[in-house]
């Protein structure tokens, strides 16, 4: 499995990275290898303040849906066209072009509290 070591983990297998004050968000490589072929993401959030934990959106893929859970809190500022037009491109580059949102973070310690790579590598297994 892929951990790319300059993310944050949740427990939940969404990875976060920082830009200024702005948390991109995605899932991780292992999460969906375990779904299969993604097949939609829908994101009704955008514009509403959550808290870290809670459902920002689900992801549909083949045989299964799967809620995605804010690894931190704050005001989610956009979905990701892309992934929109394409789901399939989070089973494809899900650390990259396949991101699903960004939150402006209301607590920035939130994100230093989430799995280092070697922490979550851990819970995969």
């Amino acid at each position: 499995m892929n951990v790319p070591a300059n993310l944050k983990y949740s427990n939940d297998h969404e990875w976060c990275r920082i830009e200024g004050d702005v948390a991109v968000i995605g899932i991780t490589d292992f999460a969906q290898s375990q779904l299969g072929d993604i097949v939609f993401v829908d994101v009704p959030t955008v514009g509403e303040t959550l808290a870290a934990g809670e459902v920002f959106g689900s992801i549909e893929a083949v045989k299964t849906v799967s809620d995605a859970f804010l690894p931190v809190g704050g005001e989610v500022l956009e979905f990701n066209d892309a992934v929109d037009a394409d789901p399939s491109i989070v089973n494809k580059d899900a650390y990259g072009e396949g991101w699903l949102v960004k939150v402006r973070m209301s607590n920035p310690a939130e994100y230093d509290a989430l799995l280092s790579p070697a922490e979550y590598e851990q819970l995969i297994g």
